[in-house]
């Protein structure tokens, strides 16, 4: 008996299963009006992103309304062409914001938690709050407190090794917007490191990216996070050296 072969599939069934730029036709040597006014328009999207106000008493204020203290840090970049100009700067606190973390150093909690404006302040404004409104009952149910909050501005993923060092916290959670896709310009990302401390490298970082509504869902980056956060206080690593198999279980929405 003769197996029938597969039904054929189209370039169109394969542009339903991504946003990615495929099978865009052509006109003579260059892309069809749709698709060259549709990428110019996405090119757009992602520079407004890069270059969209940051409101730290905005979160500061929503944060607080879950019912978390957060502080307001700086980096050592003093506007954004700074920033983005000299990323080193933006891995470093100023001075006064070391301070006032000084200030607030020495508690008892585990984790510190990090909210930075990144290359899409964008992303946070839309994602950040929503997504630790899933993960504060995660760890509550893991028993793990919170050290101290911040919302940084200027800030690199970096800048959450010195915050957390201060702090004291044995581990530090950053999120921060992601460089702008031309498909998702307003993507958040979680990045874990385990005591952090100036100079680490990204080797001793988790990353949980790609946090957006046509990506990974609040629910499962917080099931995700919070799983790496658990793994990482019991094993003492994160990075290369922890492995995120949380798997494909389904998150448990805790009420």
């Amino acid at each position: 008996m003769n197996t029938p072969a597969p039904p054929c599939r189209s370039m169109m069934d394969l542009r339903k299963l991504t946003p990615a730029r495929v099978g865009l036709g052509r006109a003579g040597a260059s892309l069809p009006t749709t698709a060259l006014l549709a990428f110019t328009l996405d090119h757009a999207r992602a520079r407004d992103a890069v270059h969209a106000a940051f409101d730290a008493q905005v979160l500061i204020a929503a944060l607080g309304d879950l019912g978390l203290e957060a502080c307001n840090v700086r980096s050592r970049a003093g506007n954004r062409a700074d920033y983005l100009r000299r990323p080193d700067l933006g891995r470093r606190l100023d001075q006064a914001s070391q301070q006032v973390l000084v200030s607030k150093s020495g508690g008892a909690g585990q984790l510190a938690l990090v909210i930075g404006d990144g290359l899409s302040p964008r992303a946070v404004h839309a994602h950040a709050i929503e997504l630790v409104r899933g993960l504060i009952p995660q760890l509550a149910a893991d028993g793990i407190k919170l050290a101290g909050v911040a919302v940084a501005t200027g800030a690199r993923v970096a800048l959450g090794d010195e915050i957390g060092a201060i702090l004291g916290a044995r581990m530090v959670v950053m999120l921060i917007g992601e460089r702008p896709g031309l498909s998702a310009p307003d993507s958040l990302g979680a990045y874990l490191t385990f005591a952090p401390r100036v100079g680490l490298s990204d080797a001793e970082r988790n990353c949980v990216s790609n946090i957006h509504r046509a990506g990974l869902s609040y629910d499962e980056a917080a099931y995700k996070i919070a799983w790496l956060i658990r793994q990482g206080l019991a094993r003492q690593v994160t990075g290369v050296a922890l492995k995120d198999e949380s798997g494909d279980r389904t998150p448990q929405c805790i009420t």
